[in-house]
């Protein structure tokens, strides 16, 4: 014990580097000494590596059975939590200075590998202040989450804090998600050697834009689901036993082709698309001729006609797919207020306005921000 009272002594007078010489030399004597663990703990906090102090804490008191090392390392868990409140804190009044950081926002929360998910789970309760239950069932295994909206220079803190503890998330505002232009494709003119569509901008004014394949740099695919109202009869009720349902009847298939150096999204939709005019019609007709039938009398035409389309975008140069929009979707529509601030830009016919359409407006733009390197 006299040597690690020569630790203490040195940690008590500020000697850092003859503390950390002293704590070396008795780490590699007594590896499993549960004092030594403690104070090589006790040093990084006191030279402000509190994760690495946090972590060997939480370790100690795992692993650990004598009491006054237990009672010790809880509270000097308090005193790092505290710290990095009172941190977060300084950190978010600094940027409620700046009107800029109190412009609306979101923060995502990317999902994390398996072997990764232990860790996340215990920094994701640190730092945002949930138990380890609720970090476990909001982390996710693929796909985003919407975690939580506010003033982007909260969310910034917020955001940096998790990334520089191993969690990828990212954050964006409003500002710069409605800036992103989008146009709703009705046809396509050709489709080489450049495509040409012909389609609607945000004011429902029509025209044409021509683009090369090499432009688009990803698709963003999902399934909307389109309802319809029954009435759902209950034995059980004691009044109004027959009420108005909703129910999913089926799905519009979308697509969008993020055209960054235009810094717009090309919206496509197997409701809406007019197949049967521009080089998708003569596509048909090819068809109908190679079969000997009419295709359009047929109940999937416009399943087949759809995936002829989507095979002739498999068929120019390789970009990424992004098709996780329901998980994305699922943690979104709890953020009603949120979404009825959108413009879905989608022109499904529906009797009532569906946070889904809202929802996927935002799943698209957030990947064409992400992969710009909004963050950066």
């Amino acid at each position: 014990m006299n040597d690690i009272n020569q630790v203490v002594s040195a940690l008590d007078g500020k000697d850092y580097p003859k503390a950390a010489q002293l704590l070396k030399k008795l780490q590699k004597d007594s590896p499993e000494n549960p004092w030594v663990k403690f104070y090589i703990a006790r040093y990084y906090e006191l030279t402000n590596k509190l994760e690495s102090a946090e972590k060997i804490y939480r370790q100690l008191l795992r692993d650990t059975t004598n009491p006054k090392i237990v009672a010790q390392s809880r509270q000097a868990i308090q005193r790092i939590e505290t710290i990095e409140q009172n941190r977060r804190k300084d950190a978010i009044a600094i940027a409620k200075n700046d009107p800029r950081n109190t412009e609306p926002g979101l923060l995502i929360l990317e999902p994390v590998s398996p072997e990764n998910k232990p860790s996340a789970i215990q920094n994701i309760s640190r730092i945002l202040k949930i138990d380890p239950y609720t970090a476990r069932i909001q982390i996710q295994s693929r796909g985003w989450r919407l975690y939580k909206t506010g003033a982007i220079g909260e969310l910034r803190v917020y955001g940096e804090e998790l990334l520089s503890a191993g969690i990828p998330v990212f954050w964006a505002t409003f500002a710069e998600i409605q800036k992103i232009q989008l146009f709703r494709v009705q046809y396509f003119q050709s489709f080489s050697p450049q495509p040409t569509a012909v389609c609607k901008n945000e004011l429902d004014q029509l025209g044409s834009l021509t683009f090369n394949w090499s432009e688009v740099s990803q698709r963003v695919e999902g399934l909307l689901p389109l309802f319809v109202e029954i009435m759902d009869y209950s034995p059980h009720r004691r009044t109004d036993k027959f009420r108005h349902k909703e129910i999913t009847q089926d799905y519009a298939q979308i697509c969008d082709l993020h055209l960054p150096s235009r810094h717009c999204i090309l919206r496509l939709c197997d409701q809406t698309y007019q197949f049967q005019k521009g080089i998708t019609a003569e596509k048909i007709k090819e068809l109908e001729s190679k079969n000997s039938i009419k295709t359009q009398n047929s109940q999937n035409t416009a399943r087949i006609n759809w995936n002829n389309l989507v095979q002739t975008f498999n068929q120019q140069p390789s970009v990424n797919i992004w098709s996780e929009f329901t998980p994305f979707a699922e943690t979104a529509l709890d953020y009603t207020q949120m979404l009825s601030r959108i413009k879905p830009h989608i022109d499904i016919e529906r009797k009532s306005e569906s946070p889904w359409d809202a929802a996927f407006q935002l799943y698209s733009v957030l990947i064409f921000l992400k992969s710009q390197g909004q963050n950066e």
